[in-house]
């Protein structure tokens, strides 16, 4: 197999320019979910281009690329391609200056802050290396471009738009996303990989009253001040010290003025787990000490809970996944990695799911190395490395894209090559 993937891999050299030219193009004009209509039509043209049967509009903006080669396995490869509404800092010369206009008519920055320009970049180089070298391979290869993950709908929207319809079944889903390791890093791990994510609005009540007079009040906001302490001791208090956990509250929200005593307090909160008895567990004890607090202090009304976003675990199957591994030691040599468990969260397993097929799903570094090496000599890599959805998250451009192109070819040989 190594000696097919180095044969569909000798065009990649030729194809640099091309690929950082499309990657920057990319980068300059960032889309934020289920709005990807230029990046769909890109990939789309790229693919009839390289002599794929492709399928657009998929649950909004999805994209599905087909090409096969004789009889053989049919292995997917998936790429998101949505955006982040945040305002570019990293002082590239191709960095976004693109702006929507969100819901409420308020102009909003779009940056690709998490690597998806990369996973597009990626996926479109392996589908033309693919079609170039058809004589090499046997079987079917699909490359499917998903919209909106950041949002965790766009793989159930592509499901529900009859993605296992319009696709042939695979045999196993491949997918790999960009991480703050060294350029050059790919990282596999078999079982849990990415958290499971639940994010939720809490709306506290009380009664509102003059900041003089207390006392005719129930203040929402030591409601809420309590119940973010308390949040705290669940992952600390409740669960194994083996047992990994988070519990974020990344927003709180109350009153108009400073001697004004609201009615309200609105949360946002999000959790982080591994699996369905952890995530079970954290989630109640949410609600019992959200509840429990609201009634200490005397609450008028019953909190309210609104879930805003679910994102399943990302658990590697462990045949696909020692697969790969050995694919990419005998391909990357030293550069092949375990990768460490990750808090990040992802949808993208909703799709093997919705197919009934095994997966895994692989990380690939993008920190210019040199940086990331003396970071970790100075022990400032939390410091001074930026991490995913920052404003100023940049991956170099090589050997990330070099890397993220030939870790889609190799592991997809590892089922189609000869």
């Amino acid at each position: 197999m190594t000696d097919t993937a180095r044969t569909v891999l000798a065009g990649l050299d030729a194809a640099r320019g091309e690929l950082e030219d499309l990657y920057q193009d990319l980068h300059r004009h960032p889309e934020l979910g289920l709005r990807e209509h230029r990046t769909a039509k890109k990939a789309a043209d790229a693919l009839r281009e390289s002599g794929y049967d492709v399928t657009e509009d998929v649950g909004g903006t999805g994209v599905i690329g087909v090409l096969t080669s004789g009889d053989g396995p049919v292995v997917m490869a998936r790429a998101d391609m949505d955006a982040l509404p945040v305002r570019e800092r990293t002082g590239l010369p191709y960095a976004s200056a693109e702006k929507v206009t969100d819901e409420d008519g308020q102009e909003q920055p779009v940056m690709h802050a998490c690597g998806h320009d990369v996973h597009v970049t990626c996926l479109i180089g392996c589908a033309r290396l693919m079609a170039e070298h058809r004589d090499v391979w046997r079987g079917t290869f699909v490359v499917l471009f998903q919209p909106s993950e950041e949002n965790g709908d766009g793989a159930d929207a592509m499901i529900d738009d009859g993605l296992t319809d319009k696709s042939p079944r695979p045999d196993v889903v491949l997918a790999q996303h960009v991480l703050p390791y060294p350029a050059g890093y790919v990282g596999t791990r078999a079982g849990s990989f990415l958290s499971a994510a639940d994010s939720l609005r809490i709306t506290v009540h009380g009664r509102g009253a003059h900041g003089s007079m207390p006392q005719a009040s129930v203040d929402p906001v030591l409601i809420a001040a309590s119940i973010v302490v308390r949040l705290q001791t669940i992952v600390s208090r409740e669960l194994a010290a083996t047992t990994p956990a988070v519990v974020t509250v990344g927003s709180i929200h109350a009153g108009s003025g400073p001697n004004v005593i609201p009615d309200r307090a609105v949360l946002e909160i999000n959790v982080r787990t591994y699996d369905d008895a952890t995530r079970t567990q954290v989630l109640g004890a949410v609600k019992r000490i959200v509840k429990a607090e609201c009634e200490a202090s005397r609450s008028p009304k019953e909190p309210e809970f609104e879930r805003l976003s679910s994102f399943p675990p990302t658990v590697n199957d462990d045949e696909p996944t020692r697969r790969v591994a050995d694919a990419f030691s005998a391909y990357f040599g030293d550069d092949a990695h375990t990768v460490e468990l990750q808090t990040a969260s992802e949808d993208m397993s909703e799709i093997p799911k919705a197919f009934g097929v095994p997966f895994t799903y692989w990380a690939i570094g993008g920190i210019d190395p040199e940086r990331y090496a003396e970071a970790v000599r100075n022990g400032t890599v939390a410091q001074d490395i930026p991490v995913n959805h920052s404003a100023t998250f940049a991956p170099v451009q090589q050997p990330t894209l070099g890397t993220g192109v030939s870790a889609l070819t190799v592991a997809a040989l590892a089922w189609l090559g000869n």
